[in-house]
């Protein structure tokens, strides 16, 4: 259960001032504070900080010139001897807005959000990873084009692009490493594809031209160089969002994604735990017995994904005389109650739920969730019969295992709150305050 937070303008003691000699803090590190809600008034940024009056009136000052912060109605009157209520500080999250999008195998996912995650307009549909970069990154920068005209924003209002994709990603570049399930995706630049189709698609007339290519793409990058694109893995965002969103007191909190593939994401002290290259948290390759003549999609046998995701279900399936493809047939089928579908998912889960067990004994996770085509009542009994029969007692005392509570928006709202959280970080917001002069 989450703890009471601090009330408004009350410094927790987990924010009292640090020893740092000689350390000023900047305004990028009292718009944290703000944001935070660990100090939303000036009194609190001063005892937060130990900065005189005049100077946290100077970084505030940045601050609202960028309309960055702003001020609220007033809070509770802090002197027992009454007085004039204190200001209350607030990140103004109506400034700029996001765009963020989420591939998956054969669908895709796109909108426009606030800053504070709200989704202002979106659009989904069939659109197909194995067609390239080429053509899937136009298609999202269409998307994107839409969104915007449809909610009547103009292109400079947009502060960064997130994007969620089923495959391996070093967050350094941006590009995904040797993905199973996405040919021809292996170091694409992804960031300046997507910027230049973003660019093309939000042109002056707001029309599409057509036929677009990449010279096209280029010189419509252009304009927009700068603008901040950032990619990660689904499961990783997934589980940001889902974190940020509803479990942020939890400091250990891992999401496993069963669609056509399996994978994991885990977040520590409310960042991403990625490993040295972005490679933690795919399980869906860890071998397991009962799949030692199962080929999987990275040309290994005896994947865990190849025995218990959504492909391998409908696989099954298909050859049990129930036609599924996909993930999302699996889904279907299982909400339309098909008996068959069940057990099979039910089946798919105890494999899930033996690997999830060194997973928990590893993580000690105050949450684990379960998320994807595959997650509903069948599957997620499937895994509490295993895990809680082999992970050690310990392990799973404190821990609930949960189902999804953002269901297919997860990975957006994290794309979404990963470029919030990056853009407003206190080092990237000073450099930021800086190019913009205030």
């Amino acid at each position: 259960m989450p703890t009471r937070g601090p009330a408004d303008g009350e410094v927790p003691t987990a924010a009292r001032p640090r020893a740092h000699p000689g350390h000023q803090p900047g305004a990028g590190e009292l718009l944290e504070l703000v944001r935070s809600g660990r100090a939303t008034t000036r009194g609190a940024l001063q005892e937060v900080t130990g900065l005189s009056r005049a100077t946290v009136g100077q970084r505030l000052g940045r601050l609202f010139r960028a309309g960055w912060v702003r001020e609220g109605a007033g809070g509770p009157v802090e002197s027992p001897l009454g007085g004039r209520p204190a200001i209350r500080l607030e990140f103004d999250e109506t400034h700029a807005v996001v765009l963020a999008a989420a591939l998956e195998t054969r669908h895709a996912r796109a909108a426009l959000l606030t800053l504070g995650g709200e989704i202002l307009a979106e659009r989904s549909g069939p659109l197909a990873v194995e067609d390239g970069p080429d053509a899937v990154l136009d298609a999202l920068g269409g998307h994107f084009g839409e969104l915007l005209r449809e909610t009547g924003r103009p292109a400079s209002t947009v502060c960064g692009i997130g994007l969620a994709v089923p495959g391996p990603v070093d967050t350094g570049t941006g590009r995904v490493v040797q993905p199973p399930i996405m040919p021809g995706w292996d170091g694409y630049d992804i960031r300046g594809r997507l910027r230049g189709a973003f660019a093309v698609h939000t042109d002056a007339t707001g029309t599409r031209p057509a036929p677009i290519d990449a010279a096209d793409l280029s010189a419509g990058a252009a304009d927009l160089s700068a603008l901040p694109v950032l990619v990660d893995n689904d499961a990783n965002l997934m589980a940001y969002g889902e974190q940020h969103t509803h479990y942020p007191h939890c400091s250990a909190f891992a999401l496993v994604k069963v669609s056509t593939g399996i994978g994991a994401g885990v977040v520590v002290d409310g960042s991403v735990y990625r490993g040295i290259d972005g490679g933690a948290g795919d399980i869906g390759h860890i071998r397991v017995p009962e799949g030692a003549d199962a080929l999987c999609r990275c040309g290994s046998y005896g994947c865990l994904a190849a025995v218990a995701s959504g492909r391998a279900v409908a696989r099954r399936l298909t050859e049990a005389g129930v036609p599924a493809a996909s993930g999302s047939d699996v889904r279907a089928l299982l909400e339309a109650g098909n008996p068959t579908a069940l057990g099979f998912a039910r089946d798919a889960g105890r494999h899930v739920g033996e690997v999830l067990a060194t997973v928990v004994t590893l993580l000690n996770p105050g949450v684990l969730m379960i998320a994807g085509d595959l997650a509903g009542t069948a599957f997620l009994t499937g895994v509490r019969e295993l895990l809680y029969q082999r992970a050690l007692p310990r392990s799973t005392a404190h821990l609930d295992v949960v189902t999804s509570r953002l269901g297919d928006r997860a990975a957006l709202i994290g794309a979404g709150t990963l470029v919030v959280e990056h853009l407003y970080a206190p080092e990237r917001a000073e450099e930021r305050l800086a190019a913009l002069g205030a």
